[in-house]
């Protein structure tokens, strides 16, 4: 029998889409067949022509993208029976937990986050918690204090009973847990003793928030004089190296609650397992929420992107660092390469004593030490854009370690998703900030494929996400195009045979997606909302950010860090909330794009219902000259605005001679029928308060009935 300790604690098992890739590399042909079909037409057509070909050369670019992330995707699967089974003594992790503001991120939420990381299964010597608080909030503090004495039975009942959700609101929201133990009378006493002691924390927490004035006084006098600005930060990766420096650290969004209290076991089997220990930096977890709205009407619960875009992440140089669920290896924060660490350190620091070190972790968490020094440049997170996260994972893969994703059954960490308009907007608005900032930085990872270790694949898959920013000017440009062409009666896309590329492109591309949502288990109304989300959010959210970081390049302003207000939790799974999945507004201008856009294409369309578009002569073999317009208009105000309506009606409203055949509908009960300009007809009109266009060396061979439906 083999010896167990020869056992890899985790594989990685890769598998082919080959639906996937034929569609996926169908598209991108039809897209290079649009881009020269309009290279070989340049020279014959106007401005508007070539702006096109400039954003659909952007749009191909961005797919090619799209397909290199998701060609050769992976899953992880890990062995935590393996790793005791290998390991003397489990390492210590320190856990970080984040938060930035007691009003937007109500303290309740991070201390439910708190308490379920000191629940976890592992021993309680082993892990120490920090919580960073760049709010400087005395209610926090207190909220705190307060966890702390109630932890001190939480845990215990959480491991006495084998809990699974350790995050009390969530506990006793849910249905309770079915188990040997839950019918005893014991644990029906002890279940209700903990939901009494638990209320009475949230209360004692929302009676301190309702307070006009913080206690400062006792241990919150520090607090009385700081500023959010200038304030010492309560806890980095520096203090936590004095105090306890663990070779391995935990961070989490203080709405990130673990839901697998087992999941330290399973990100170790990848930081301990032999390979792993040489290549691999980080172990992300993703982001999942519960509670979630019904078809995602925000398109930010990510279930489609975690699937598909993760996996094939997984099958690169690994996943990016997404800022929150993420295992770090110590000295990688610390800046070392695979080459300098052989091993990591396993074995628990010795004791110290934390009067001894209280004086040196307060110097190291001011702001001025870092002055002077390689903090956020070679060592810890990296500065220089507002999603820090990302950055930092970039620089870790350009020194050549890989990360990894960790998958396990249940889920590892979950939250509760941005509700409403303007929350998922400030997220989003963040997020495309920070990844255009990364792209036109010296950190752009172009530069770290051809001077460092990031492989090419791998800097393929960042321009994918960095480039999410960029992409909002050509979607704009394109989304006015459309708009543009309606009013000056001039055309966008092909007008001959090669109108069926475009119109193959749309047609394919909602199967696939619609497929994808479908596969997932995930319904067409879902898929609806996303692809409609993934319209209005570029040309809000993301146009914002494009002018953010525009301004930080001309130096005219600096990017600010707008912070996603956390909503307090829903005491059940099923939000039954009427108004819940509405889109709501505010007086935010990052809807003034979107709105603007969504006023252009109305002008456009009424313009044209009312005849006011200038009578444009057609040239050589252009046919239905608006109708490839019309159809490109349609589809785009549709996902974006979820309008419709019979806007493709009179398209075609020239004649002229050739073989070029016209489909006409009379409006008057008649079928189609088909026009040859070579014999002599009578065609009928609905309505066309605009002159028909005849040069008059034909004007014998075809005569006009205007009817008026007035």
């Amino acid at each position: 029998m083999a010896n167990q300790n020869s056992f890899p604690l985790y594989e990685k098992h890769r598998y082919k889409h080959t639906y996937k890739r034929v569609t996926e590399s169908l598209l991108l042909v039809l897209l290079l067949l649009q881009l020269g079909y309009r290279a070989i037409s340049v020279s014959n057509y106007s401005f508007p022509w070539f702006l096109a070909f400039v954003c659909e050369s952007w749009f191909t670019i961005s797919w090619f993208f799209t397909l290199s992330t998701q060609w050769s995707p992976a899953v992880i699967k890990t062995y935590p029976q393996r790793l005791l089974q290998s390991v003397q003594e489990v390492p210590a992790v320190d856990m970080f937990v984040t938060t930035a503001d007691p009003v937007l991120e109500p303290p309740i939420i991070t201390v439910n986050t708190v308490l379920s990381l000191l629940a976890l299964d592992y021993p309680p010597q082993k892990l120490a918690c920090y919580v960073s608080d760049d709010g400087c909030s005395p209610l926090t503090f207190y909220a705190l204090q307060e966890a702390s004495k109630f932890a001190k039975f939480w845990v215990p009942f959480c491991k006495k009973y084998d809990v699974q959700v350790r995050a009390p609101f969530r506990y006793f929201s849910a249905k309770p847990e079915v188990s040997t133990a839950s019918n005893t009378p014991e644990f029906k006493q002890e279940w209700l003793q903990m939901k009494n002691m638990y209320n009475d924390l949230s209360q004692k927490i929302e009676l301190e928030a309702s307070q006009k004035s913080n206690p400062s006084h006792g241990d919150f006098a520090v607090f009385s004089n700081t500023e959010r600005t200038n304030h010492p930060s309560i806890i980095k990766t520096r203090v936590s190296g004095l105090i306890t420096n663990a070779p391995f650290m935990l961070n989490v969004d203080c709405d990130m609650i673990v839901n697998n209290p087992k999941i330290v076991h399973h990100a170790l089997c990848i930081l301990l397992d032999p390979k792993g220990q040489k290549e691999v930096a980080f172990v992300q977890c993703p982001q999942q929420f519960y509670a979630t709205l019904k078809d995602d009407p925000f398109g930010n619960q990510m279930a489609i992107l975690m699937k598909y875009m993760a996996a094939g992440l997984a099958g690169l140089q690994g996943p990016f660092y997404g800022g929150t669920n993420c295992f770090h290896r110590r000295k990688v924060i610390y800046g070392l390469s695979p080459d300098y660490v052989d091993k990591g350190r396993t074995d628990s620091p010795n004791a110290v004593n934390i009067a001894k070190v209280i004086e040196a972790a307060s110097q190291v968490a001011g702001c001025g030490y870092e002055y002077g020094t390689g903090w956020g440049k070679q060592v810890g997170w990296i500065y220089g854009s507002v999603t820090e996260d990302v950055l930092t994972g970039l620089t870790i893969h350009e020194r050549g370690w890989r990360s990894e994703f960790c998958t396990p059954n249940p889920i590892a960490f979950t939250g509760f998703a941005p509700g409403g308009g303007p929350t998922a907007m400030v997220q989003q608005k963040r997020w495309a900030t920070g990844f255009l900032e990364i792209f036109v930085s010296e950190y752009c990872p172009i530069f770290g494929t051809l001077f460092h270790k990031l492989t090419l694949r791998q800097c393929i898959a960042y321009m994918w996400i960095l480039n999410w920013g960029l992409r909002t000017v050509f979607e704009l440009c394109y989304a006015c195009l459309l708009a543009h062409c309606i009013i000056t009666n001039s055309n966008l896309l092909p007008q001959d045979l090669g109108i069926c590329i475009p119109v193959s492109v749309i047609v394919i591309y909602k199967v696939y997606t619609v497929s994808e949502y479908l596969a997932a288990g995930l319904s067409i109304k879902a898929w609806w909302n996303n692809q409609r989300m993934s319209i209005i959010t570029p040309m809000n959210a993301g146009f914002c950010a494009f002018l953010s970081v525009l301004l930080k390049i001309l130096r005219i302003s600096e990017t600010v860090f707008d912070i996603t207000k956390k909503d307090l939790p829903p005491t059940t799974d099923v939000v039954d909330d009427k108004d819940a999945g509405r889109y709501t507004f505010d007086e935010s201008l990052v809807f003034l794009p979107g709105t603007t856009i969504l006023l252009l294409h109305f002008s456009a369309i009424t313009i044209k219902l009312l005849g006011m578009q200038p009578v444009v002569p057609i040239s050589k073999n252009e046919c239905g000259i608006v109708f490839g317009g019309d159809v490109e208009a349609i589809d785009h105000r549709w996902n974006q605005h979820g309008l419709g309506g019979d806007n493709v009606r009179n398209s075609c409203r020239t004649l002229h001679p050739g073989s070029i055949s016209l489909l006409h509908w009379s409006g008057k009960g008649k079928p189609w029928t088909r026009l040859d300009a070579k014999k002599p007809c009578s065609v009928d009109f609905l309505w066309a308060p605009y002159d028909l266009y005849i040069p008059s060396q034909h004007k014998r061979i075809a005569t006009a009935t205007m009817h008026s439906p007035f």
